[in-house]
């Protein structure tokens, strides 16, 4: 047995997760607050996250995020914008990825492909 601390659940933070789906569009899951005895903890509010796939040229990208709803019909409204939304930043981290790629120098006979090495 190791002397490090061994990791513990936070009884005080515990969730119980429910998963519904169209088996179409995409998934929303509730993460319902619970007490150390299971039953629901109306002191903290129930959390809402979607997951959808993107299509992209290199082929499916999973998409999750978080959806500001207070119940699970509300969740499911609001699903189609927060995914719009999740799928926008995607495309911005794409593009930042690909400007920072293109904005590295290369320096010939540094080694590397081709014979350079890249510096950012």
């Amino acid at each position: 047995m190791s002397d490090q601390e061994q990791p513990k659940m936070d009884l005080n933070n515990l969730y119980r997760e429910e998963t519904y789906t169209d088996q179409a569009v995409g998934t929303v899951r509730a993460m319902i607050p619970v007490t150390a005895a299971g039953d629901v903890d109306p002191a903290r509010e129930t959390g809402f996250f979607g997951a959808a796939q993107m299509m992209t040229p290199a082929g499916p990208m999973p998409l999750n995020f978080e959806i500001e709803a207070d119940t699970l019909a509300d969740a499911c409204e609001k699903f189609p914008d927060s995914a719009s939304a999740a799928m926008e930043d995607a495309f911005k981290e794409i593009q930042e990825m690909r400007r920072q790629q293109e904005s590295q120098i290369v320096v010939p006979g540094q080694g590397g492909p081709g014979g350079g090495i890249q510096i950012p």
